[in-house]
């Protein structure tokens, strides 16, 4: 079965508080961009320790590839190994 992904913006993506987190998602990537700590089409992530994207201290920040960074699973209860 293919994947609506019109379906899906409209459902998940689209919705105010998913585009204000994709937006301090992409707000950090840029500053680490800007610092130097990564390049586009590196491969890279920049992570959040305590996925939290509000979070942006950086303390909370670091930059992973994107299989470690989106390896688990995101849920409550989920810890990082």
């Amino acid at each position: 079965m293919a994947r609506n992904y019109r379906k899906e913006y409209d459902n998940y993506q689209g919705r105010p508080e998913q585009k204000k987190a994709r937006a301090r998602r992409n707000a950090v990537r840029r500053l680490f961009e800007r610092l130097g700590r990564v390049k586009k089409g590196d491969g890279k992530d920049v992570s959040h320790k305590d996925n939290n994207t509000k979070n942006k201290k950086m303390s909370n920040l670091r930059v992973q590839s994107r299989s470690k960074n989106r390896s688990f699973a995101r849920t409550k209860k989920a810890r990082r190994k």
